[in-house]
C-alpha cells in the first residue's frame, strides 16, 4: 500500500524595509537559482515570481522535508548567491 500526499505551500519573502531591490535583469537569473534550490530537495514548484519588493513560490513539498528547513535553505542560500554575484549595491 502507498501513500500520497498533497500540501502546496505558498512561500513570501519580502526584502528587508521593503525596498524595491529586485531589478528586472537579475531577476530571471536569482529564480533560476532559488528553482534549482527546490528542486534539489525533491520538492515540486508550481510557481515562483519575483516583484519589486518581495517574492512569492507556490510549491509541493517532499513528505520527508520540512516547511521550515526548505525556507532555510531557500533563505540561506539565496543570500550566499546574492552576496557572492554581488547583485545589489546594497550588499
Amino acid at each position: 500500500m502507498s501513500t500520497y500526499t498533497q500540501i502546496i505551500y505558498q512561500i513570501v519573502f519580502s526584502t528587508k524595509y521593503r525596498e524595491p531591490v529586485f531589478t528586472k535583469d537579475k531577476k530571471e537569473e536569482l529564480l533560476k537559482y532559488i528553482s534549482g534550490v527546490i528542486k534539489n530537495k525533491n520538492c515540486h514548484l508550481y510557481q515562483i515570481n519575483v516583484v519589486d519588493d518581495h517574492l512569492h513560490i507556490v510549491t509541493h513539498i517532499h513528505p520527508t522535508i520540512s516547511l521550515s528547513s526548505l525556507v532555510k535553505d531557500i533563505k540561506v542560500s539565496s543570500s550566499i548567491y546574492i552576496k557572492e554575484k554581488k547583485h545589489f549595491a546594497k550588499n
